[in-house]
């Protein structure tokens, strides 16, 4: 795992000292990605510059090293992640005559390359990738992302400058670059409290959208670089629509089986030491069983606990670990654990981001961390095996409230609506006002998915902090997304289908993936995950709803995996959240820092939030007539974000005014 930064110049104006301190200042800025190696490789005839930073994970010796040049010297790569088929790729392109000086999968995917090309290359591989490719015949920069967006890669253009990164940071540290908020970007996290691809909060910058790839060209303009999709997951759902899986379950557990075991296998491949992050969930402890089941040795798991009974696995995490003879590590958390992190989030995810479980997930990675340098995970288990609870909730109420005509949902939605506008004052104070506050505000919420279309929509909303953002971001407007644009939904008879595969291309992408991969390579750990395996995502999409979802809850089929290996009394239990109490908290130790942060005196001259509504929501917070604690979240981690990242820093004077 590793990090990546660039840029290609609109024209070659600048020496090839000051291309190298630019690219050495951007991939400095993204070091914790790749602490054991760092390169840069500049052309100032070109005007093109990759830099990389590197997390020795296959190949530790110089062989591995990177900016790497092809064979023949035309094409040059900077590439961050792993491609787990790499030794399958290798031997069909030595059949084919290429040789290699190392045994690195970077290697492979330059071969690869000159062989069959980007696209080509790109549906061959299995892995997690994003990549920067410079060709020097053709002075084309190519950049490209794994199907499932578990790598990211911004790219944007500045006074003509194409430039790129695998974290914001780095585009930061760019003197061209200029921090500009959009407020449309903006009022999209305010709802979803997660920025989806392609958005950016910066004006100027992409997230480049999974399963893609885009060509750069000096003097290319931001209108003319249009990406390229080489794999869909809306696709492979109304393929799996077509054509379902048609066998028993029995039959249907023995694919997976043979799937999953293949996965979990080629993601042990590692130079360094391996092991996982166990839960206790469903996901996390089938990886491990598979996992040990094909180890020659205990396999290293690592979980946290909590105080809070009702946030804590940590017990039957290591109930399990027991079970299957792991050597097993854990760690029980303090509140004071927790607080001490949140200052730092802002530096950890250099976009706003506002998951609660984002501190967990940097404290499991760096108690692994200690240990190993690779760990597999169980993320996508719920995605591809319908495992969310929202999914059953919103085909109930939908089954429910669409016998109703629309013209009856849409009044009576208003109606609860308005009940709960005439709840927002200070007017009730006694104890039987507060109850009755916190049911309108319940009915309220059940009224907006009333008005929902389709379960999609209804879904929508059930993943949504804030229904109206535009109340709250002055001058900006909700951007369509995977979950809210209609013409971006699988077209599939099967609603549950489609539910899976919006939150598929938005919350697992751009809220799952985005907190796993901050988390851990903060701490220089590379995170693995064999669930999603693309061969499993497009098998998960072919199963009728039977084989995921029963009355006793989703992922029917990988249960009934798991029951081959573990015992269901060991798992069989209520899904548990990995968050922390963020309600709470705020009212008692982060009451100050928040109070602080959403002073209206500061929400004024930030002039991006409007202060009367997020005033009054915090009061209602703070009142505990309303739980606002998803919205206020994102709140605070904007204010806290745009606090560390957006004050002006002086211009770099080695960069020519031709340059940008």
């Amino acid at each position: 795992m590793c990090g990546i930064a660039g840029f290609l110049l609109p024209k070659p104006t600048e020496p090839a000292e000051t291309l190298g301190a630019v690219t050495t200042a951007m991939t400095d800025a993204i070091a914790h990605r790749g602490p054991d190696d760092s390169g840069a490789w500049v052309d100032p005839l070109a005007g093109i510059a990759l830099g990389h930073r590197r997390l020795s994970i296959l190949d530790l010796s110089a062989a591995g090293h990177q900016p790497m040049v092809g064979a023949d010297g035309r094409l040059l790569l900077s590439f961050n992640g792993e491609i787990y088929n790499f030794q399958e790729l290798r031997s069909q392109l030595q059949a084919l005559g290429h040789g290699f000086r190392g045994h690195s999968d970077t290697e492979v995917l330059l071969a690869g390359i000159r062989q069959w090309g980007v696209e080509e290359t790109l549906k061959r591989c299995n892995g997690m990738l994003a990549f920067a490719l410079w060709d020097a015949e053709q002075r084309t920069l190519t950049l490209a992302r794994d199907r499932l967006g578990k790598k990211p890669l911004y790219y944007g253009c500045f006074a003509g400058t194409w430039m790129f990164a695998s974290e914001l940071k780095a585009l930061v540290a760019h003197p061209a670059f200029r921090r500009e908020i959009d407020r449309d970007a903006l009022a999209t996290y305010l709802r979803f409290v997660y920025l989806p691809a392609p958005f950016c909060i910066f004006q100027g910058v992409r997230k480049l959208p999974p399963a893609s790839f885009v060509v750069l060209r000096a003097g290319m303009t931001a209108a003319e670089a249009r990406p390229v999709p080489y794999w869909s997951a809306r696709e492979a759902a109304e393929r799996g629509g077509r054509r379902p899986f048609t066998g028993s379950l029995e039959e249907a557990t023995d694919e997976l089986a043979l799937l999953l075991t293949d996965a979990v296998d080629k993601r042990m491949i590692a130079d360094v030491s391996l092991g996982a992050l166990l839960s206790g969930g469903i996901d996390s402890t089938t990886v491990v069983a598979l996992m040990q089941a094909v180890a020659t040795r205990p396999v290293k798991t690592f979980c946290i606990g909590f105080n809070e009974a009702k946030l804590n696995e940590a017990a039957h995490a290591a109930t399990i670990a027991r079970h299957l003879g792991t050597e097993h590590s854990e760690l029980y958390l303090t509140a004071e654990d927790s607080l001490a992190l949140v200052p730092r989030l802002p530096e950890l995810y250099d976009e706003p981001f506002a998951d609660p479980s984002q501190i967990p997930t940097f404290l499991v990675s760096r108690l692994a961390r200690g240990e190993v340098t690779v760990a597999l995970s169980g993320d996508g288990g719920d995605e591809l095996f319908a495992g969310y609870s929202a999914y059953s909730r919103c085909l109930e109420q939908w089954s429910r409230w669409s016998r109703l005509p629309a013209g009856l949902r849409d009044g009576i939605a208003s109606l609860a609506q308005a009940a709960g506008a005439s709840f927002s004052g200070d007017g009730v104070t006694s104890l039987g006002g507060k109850r009755a506050r916190k049911l309108v505000a319940k009915l309220a919420g059940r009224a907006v998915r009333m008005r929902g279309a389709t379960p999609v929509a209804m879904l929508a909303d059930k993943r949504s902090a804030c229904g109206q953002p535009e109340e709250f971001i002055l001058g900006g407007r909700d951007l369509p997304t995977a979950l809210t644009d209609a013409a971006r939904v699988a077209a599939v008879d099967d609603p549950l289908l489609a539910m899976q595969q919006v939150d598929i291309e938005g919350y697992l992408v751009d809220d799952i993936l985005v907190k796993v991969d901050r988390a851990s390579m903060a701490v220089a750990l590379e995170v693995r995950c064999p669930l999603l395996d693309w061969r499993i995502v497009e098998f998960a999409l072919t199963l009728p709803p039977a084989m995921k979802m029963t009355s006793g809850g989703g992922k029917r089929v990988l249960r009934n995996l798991l029951a081959r290996h573990v015992p269901p009394a060991l798992w069989e239990r209520p899904k548990a959240g990995f968050g922390i109490p963020v309600a709470a908290w705020l009212r008692g130790p982060l009451r100050d820092w928040a109070e602080s942060l959403l002073d209206e005196r500061r929400l004024r001259e930030g002039g991006l939030l409007a202060p009367r509504p997020v005033r009054c929501i915090w009061e209602q917070h703070l009142a505990g007539t309303h739980n606002h604690e998803r919205l206020l979240w994102a709140l605070l981690m904007f204010q806290a974000w745009q606090a560390r990242w957006c004050v002006d820093l002086p211009a770099s004077h080695a960069w020519s005014s031709a340059a940008g």
